[in-house]
């Protein structure tokens, strides 16, 4: 399916081959990815059913970790999907409205769950720095409205990939080697320049993932600085078990994208399918075990699904 421009041949269907060099063993590899959907699913819908049911847990935390779990729902459904399609199916073709449709998609999630983690960051250095200004300073509006600037951030920082794409010239083949699109792994199949590509994808990049984590590094120096210069024994270890399960969220969203760049950088004679796989546990890995987390070390959560359990009894 191709069309015919003043630049040449321009394709408007590409083939997802998945996870190339270890097609005999897609059928496998597609029982991670099914399990890790199902948990994805299931744990982050019952964190967002117990917090908005029990007004116990409409504090700014649990409203902003509903967020969290409403965002990986949609993170793991505009890819996983598709992937276990290409498994099970070899059902890889995708029209390039569709893949460009799922490249704003991806990214502009990636980018707004970076952001739900800063602002959680925000509010554990609310909560141990100004404990007596909690609830004064992260007010419901303010929350809707924290909600309403991430959503706009995000999509509006994403927004213009989808003309800088359009505008390309697809020449190359339309094989592309991976379970999903991405911004610049279509992009390199252009005949044009897309320097304007590589550079606004690294000016997305340094403005809203680095330039959170470096907000949420600054955040939690600021309260562990709080945390040592409390008294009591019991207040410190108190306030650091409150922040454990955001730090575990944190590493477990930034770090296998830290190893994958990393990887694709330094790791020339490492495997093409082996950047495959380390990108879907980008995406695989925080759904799945972000309700997980939280389940085991919020007692409040906790508590709220052994009770629902046990009344169901």
């Amino acid at each position: 399916m191709t069309t015919l421009n003043y630049t040449g041949i321009s394709h408007t269907v590409f083939h997802l081959l998945g996870i190339p060099g270890l097609e005999e063993q897609h059928m496998w590899i597609s029982i991670p990815f099914f399990i890790s959907y199902v948990i994805a699913l299931l744990g982050n819908s019952l964190l967002i059913f117990i917090i908005l049911t029990k007004r116990s847990l409409h504090e700014p935390m649990y409203l902003f970790l509903c967020m969290l779990a409403g965002t990986d729902i949609v993170l793991s459904t505009i890819t996983v999907p598709q992937a276990l399609g290409i498994f099970w199916f070899h059902a890889g073709e995708i029209s390039l409205d569709c893949c460009i449709t799922q490249v704003f998609f991806v990214h502009s999630t990636f980018v707004y769950e970076s952001g739900i983690l800063l602002v959680m960051a925000f509010d554990r250095y609310i909560a141990i720095c100004y404990p007596l200004r909690y609830t004064t300073i992260l007010t419901n509006s303010r929350i809707r409205k924290i909600g309403v600037a991430l959503f706009l951030r995000s999509y509006g920082t994403i927004f213009p990939i989808i003309f800088l794409l359009r505008r390309l010239t697809f020449c190359k083949h339309n094989i592309i080697p991976h379970t999903c699109c991405e911004h610049i792994g279509l992009a390199k199949y252009a005949c044009n320049d897309i320097r304007v590509n590589l550079w606004y994808g690294f000016f997305i990049l340094m403005a809203t993932v680095v330039l959170d984590v470096v907000l949420i590094f600054v955040s939690y120096v600021l309260i562990l600085c709080a945390i040592f210069r409390m008294p009591s024994q019991n207040a410190r270890h108190k306030a650091l078990n409150t922040c454990g399960s955001h730090i575990c969220v944190i590493i477990l969203f930034y770090g296998p994208g830290i190893f994958t760049t990393l990887t694709q950088q330094f790791g020339r004679h490492i495997p093409p399918h082996i950047h495959i796989l380390l990108a879907n546990v980008c995406i695989l890995a925080p759904p799945m075990l972000n309700p997980i987390i939280y389940g085991i070390k919020t007692k409040q959560i906790q508590e709220q699904i052994v009770h629902m359990f046990i009344r169901q009894k």
